[in-house]
């Protein structure tokens, strides 16, 4: 072989070793134990389903740590004979939940068509009456003559805001008791019927509520408008996929040949009794 064609030839030699990382698969054997073939596929599918914060190891910790546990749970497994009656029925048990769980899956996986979208949202929103937002500040203290106090200097001409700096002791204080936009459900009942009764720039009377006595000002009101549809696509999504769903595991049951024998007879207390499996 002349030199011309080693440097061609050493280069192919390089690139073949360099290449068996793109032609790897599921298929790919990582380790054997007595014969049994652990691949990349038992692998990936170990690594789906563990929890989040394994999920955040660095890349070669992980896959050393999942190969090393099925190396271990293949070695162990080995070493069982026939399968007795309990672990029989949990095998059964387990690839039960195993199809089950890849058909519910597949289907919320589905994409959400444009029109299911539009129907659900025109569902959730289409006749939603307005909601009301009100946007108030508070000053909170212990009693109810406190409150009376603080009432009689906002109608001397006090300013609210630097009277709730000075004398709340709610988490608002420091902020001159500003709470903010906020609808209905979202406060107390006492405290947010006393808002509603009240028009903009007025000063409430003292309002008892689980937390002490409030003094408060209404700043403003708003009609909340409606979501967008890209605001809520997320949320729509979700709901339409769960939908769908529970449709097909109705359906599904639905259309079943399903035999229920009397089980009237059947002391429900041996549910709890893991003998009856023997040993």
């Amino acid at each position: 072989m002349s030199k011309r064609n080693v440097i061609p030839a050493v280069g192919a030699m390089m690139l073949a070793l360099a290449t068996p990382g793109f032609a790897q698969d599921a298929d790919t054997v990582v380790a054997t134990v007595n014969g049994t073939d652990i691949t990349l596929g038992h692998m990936i599918v170990l690594e789906q389903r563990l929890p989040d914060q394994y999920k955040q190891l660095p890349d070669q910790v992980l896959f050393d740590g999942i190969l090393e546990q099925l190396i271990q749970q293949t070695a162990l497994g080995q070493q069982v004979g026939e399968l007795d009656k309990r672990a029989q029925l949990i095998l059964e048990n387990e690839r039960r939940a195993l199809l089950a769980g890849e058909v519910i899956d597949e289907k919320a996986r589905a994409e959400v068509s444009d029109e299911d979208l539009q129907a659900a949202y025109d569902e959730a929103y289409g006749n939603a009456e307005p909601e009301m937002e009100y946007q108030a500040s508070h000053i909170l203290v212990e009693t109810e003559d406190e409150a009376k106090a603080l009432i009689e200097e906002l109608n001397g001409g006090a300013d609210f805001a630097e009277l709730a700096k000075e004398k709340s002791t709610g988490p608002s204080g420091p902020n001159g008791g500003e709470l903010g936009w906020f609808g209905q459900g979202m406060m107390v009942p006492e405290f947010e019927q006393a808002v509603m009764e009240l028009k903009v720039g007025e000063i409430s009377e003292p309002v008892q509520t689980q937390f002490g006595w409030h003094v408060l000002i209404l700043t403003d009101t708003r009609q909340k408008e409606a979501p967008s549809l890209d605001d809520v696509r997320e949320e729509l999504s979700d709901g339409v996929r769960q939908k769908a769903v529970q449709d097909m595991i109705a359906e599904v049951t639905e259309s079943a040949e399903i035999n229920r024998p009397d089980t009237g007879e059947i002391d429900p207390a041996l549910l709890r009794n893991g003998e009856l499996l023997g040993k």
